[in-house]
């Protein structure tokens, strides 16, 4: 089996390919601090109780959190006998990357971007509800152009209770309307529509700018949430990143 890794900010999910198929997906907090054997026992745990036999043959790392790729590098070699490939230059994605600095630019954003267009095999703009919502864009000729951060549903969220004295946290909901007529209400409209508003808008400048309409694909933990309210989401592709992923694996061979 594939094992496949994408380490966000606040999350790390894993993922077991048999061939094309996925097998199992799990998540787990991203730590800088646990260590390769605790990472190690953690994993083969979670197969186990899954009842997955994780015979690993090859793996593939995608992070934007570096202190944890050395970790994460003696876990795949200690406990599944493989180097894992790693997300990053030098590796062969098929992708122009047409960014000023394509150094700079988030391993996630380029696995997200080449699962896309393998996907849909056309202009398209992957929005994803991480801990930033990002939207990456590419091609028709299949090039990545480069895209935009915003911050995210939950910091947003955070900082509103943080930073005011009355205000309480609120669950990430669909309030029952647009108006809120109460304190709950009215900040969950602000959340959930602003977000909403923030992909339609960003998605209209952006395909103005393309000059075409680019097919508009969303991931992350919030995109099944948001889809269904924003007008410009066309799919919601779960396990896209991990997808590139595997992609990304077998074009490096």
């Amino acid at each position: 089996m594939l094992l496949v890794i994408d380490v966000g900010n606040t999350q790390t999910v894993l993922g077991l390919f048999d061939g094309a198929r996925l097998v199992r997906r799990f998540r787990i907090q991203t730590n800088v601090r646990r260590t390769a054997d605790e990472t190690g026992v953690l994993m083969l745990s979670m197969f186990d109780r899954a009842g997955i036999d994780a015979s690993v043959t090859g793996a593939i790392v995608s992070c934007v959190v570096p202190d944890t790729l050395r970790t994460l590098a003696e876990t795949c070699r200690e406990y599944f006998g493989v180097d894992p490939a790693v997300v990053g230059p030098g590796m062969r994605t098929g992708m122009p990357i047409l960014a000023d600095n394509p150094r700079e630019v988030g391993a996630d954003r380029i696995v997200n971007a080449v699962a896309a267009y393998a996907r849909v095999n056309d202009a398209c703009i992957v929005v994803d509800f991480g801990t930033a919502t990002t939207f990456d864009c590419v091609s028709s000729k299949g090039q990545y152009l480069g895209g935009v951060i915003a911050p995210g549903y939950q910091i947003s969220a955070e900082a509103l209770f943080s930073r005011t004295s009355k205000l309480p946290r609120v669950e990430v909901a669909r309030p029952p309307r647009v108006i809120g007529r109460n304190t709950v209400h009215s900040m969950q409209s602000g959340l959930f529509y602003g977000y909403v508003s923030l992909v339609d808008g960003m998605v209209a400048r952006i395909r103005a700018e393309l000059g075409s309409k680019a097919r508009v694909l969303a991931t992350g933990g919030l995109a099944t949430v948001l889809a269904d309210a924003s007008t410009t989401i066309e799919e919601v592709v779960e396990d896209l990143t991990l997808e590139g992923l595997r992609i990304l694996y077998a074009a490096d061979q």
